[in-house]
């Protein structure tokens, strides 16, 4: 897995609570950094950024939730906690529907927030290993030569070797020889296994 170190990044308009949740989150131990407002977290966001973001749902401007669409149009992981008002609790729901891990009312116990923090930051650090092995996968796949992959294609949808050699025109042997090639580019011993790589990639590789 890529190490990426994790960061909070807090969008706040109000200036002491962005400071309280700064100097909270320094003293847990966690690297934080603040934005006064959605624009400026989305001028600096990047795919490249790990960790979770800590949302003031309503802010002058673009508010929490417009931000968070936005970021979806963008296909960003980063898990998003929604820090609301008590009359917010219905966008919060909604804003859930659209995404968000958590969100936590106003006024919370700052170790309720360190918890759904951490929560956060746990299933980033799964959501980006999952992504980084998808990855791997996609560059072995890549790695196959266009026989090598024509083959793999069709081991995958179940054709047998002596199938394989007969629709291609090429000797049996040469159809065993590609496939020892696919599996070991591959790095599997087992068609099962093979298959299933290939279907948890198939969206990136279509």
């Amino acid at each position: 897995m890529t190490d990426i170190q994790q960061t909070v990044y807090v969008v706040e308009d109000d200036e002491a609570v962005r400071d309280s949740l700064e100097l909270l989150l320094k003293s847990d131990g966690k690297p934080v950094k603040t934005y006064e407002s959605a624009g400026s977290f989305l001028a600096d966001y990047s795919d490249q950024m790990a960790g979770c973001i800590v949302l003031d749902i309503r802010m002058p401007g673009m508010d929490g939730m417009e931000l968070q669409k936005k970021l979806n149009d963008k296909h960003s992981i980063l898990p998003i906690i929604f820090v609301t008002g008590h009359g917010d609790v219905p966008m919060a729901v909604d804003a859930m529907k659209e995404g968000a891990v958590d969100f936590i009312q106003k006024p919370y116990r700052e170790e309720a927030l360190l918890e759904k923090i951490e929560a956060a930051l746990e299933q980033d650090r799964e959501q980006r290993k999952s992504l980084d092995e998808r990855q791997e996968i996609v560059r072995r796949i890549k790695s196959l030569t266009p026989r090598e992959r024509e083959i793999m294609d069709r081991m995958i949808a179940g054709q047998a070797n002596k199938v394989i050699a007969i629709e291609l025109e090429i000797s049996q042997r040469t159809v065993e020889i590609h496939r020892s090639r696919v599996m070991h580019k591959m790095g599997t011993h087992s068609l099962a296994h093979l298959v299933r790589m290939v279907l948890s990639v198939k969206e990136l590789i279509d």
